[in-house]
């Protein structure tokens, strides 16, 4: 009797034990981000309320920091370079990404499935360096070749890259979301003689449309936030692109470019973080209506 007395005590202490390792965990995530925040803001605080400009930080092209004389602030072009390649790597990842979370929920079965599952997590464990690289040593030379320009370090090569980047995570939510629409639905349309791809698309895809929307909204995410893979297949040139074979250089890009070299306590070194403010809100914002659109799914 002892013994069993003893032997639920330690099992009450022991969950008692993980529930607080849990909750730790749990907490110490939001603390780590709250206290991020707070160290980039009072780093780029310094330049929000001292030299900063707005109508030059957001409508002017020219971004020269490092000048003696005339130092200017804009970020047009890093907001363009950044808009440019995001917005292509969607049109790169979104097809790939949906096209594959279709199959893999719809359509392929056992060994297969579970295959192409591996895969797929196996392409979002790829480091970005490594993509840097093959942009700059695969792509570089093959855009060249193909498309008769002068350099292959440019949006197209940067949007490919992080196309190929965003499409697993986005593949993976997207799955999700398909799976999670109710087999009764697809049981209903076949019963009323659609064909797959009917059920597919007239049935799976209008019940899963806010997780696709998501998915898409944290692919948009990983685009706007990725660093080294776009500092090495852009081109890194201050320039509003005008086709995909210009050079361009992101904001990510840049604080990873300069911040090394600057002075610390300097204006050049409140502009970076002010950047890193900027995106640290954008990325914010698109992570929240990714959230906001999935519990909107879970309350349906």
């Amino acid at each position: 009797m002892q013994t069993d007395l003893d032997a639920r005590g330690f099992d009450w202490y022991m969950d008692r034990a993980v529930a607080v390792g849990v909750f730790v965990g749990g907490i110490s995530a939001i603390v780590f981000i709250i206290g991020i925040f707070l160290f980039v803001t009072r780093e780029g605080l310094s330049f929000v309320i001292g030299p900063m400009d707005l109508k030059e930080f957001f409508g002017s092209i020219a971004w020269r920091p490092t000048s003696i004389r005339n130092p200017t602030y804009g970020i047009l072009a890093l907001m363009a370079g950044t808009a440019s390649v995001t917005g292509l790597a969607m049109l790169v990842a979104v097809p790939f990404s949906l096209g594959a979370a279709i199959y893999i929920a719809e359509f392929a079965t056992g060994r297969t499935r579970e295959a192409l599952k591996v895969l797929v997590e196996l392409l979002a464990a790829i480091p970005s360096v490594v993509w840097g690289f093959i942009g700059l040593s695969i792509m570089n030379p093959l855009i060249i070749d193909l498309f008769d320009v002068p350099i292959g370090l440019t949006v197209l090569n940067a949007g490919v890259i992080l196309g190929l980047m965003a499409a697993p995570i986005m593949t993976t939510i997207a799955e999700d979301a398909l799976k999670a629409v109710p087999d009764s639905y697809r049981e209903a349309a076949e019963a009323m003689g659609a064909t797959r791809w009917q059920v597919v698309f007239q049935v799976v895809l209008p019940a899963a449309k806010n997780g696709l929307m998501a998915a898409i909204l944290l692919g948009v995410g990983r685009g706007f936030g990725e660093t080294m893979a776009v500092l090495m297949a852009s081109g890194h040139s201050i320039n509003i692109p005008t086709s995909p074979f210009d050079s361009v250089r992101a904001l990510t890009a840049t604080i990873a470019a300069e911040l090394g070299d600057t002075a610390v306590g300097s204006d050049h070194y409140g502009v970076l973080f002010t950047l890193g403010i900027f995106l640290f809100l954008v990325t914010f914002v698109i992570n929240l209506t990714a959230d906001l659109v999935v519990r909107g799914v879970r309350e349906q």
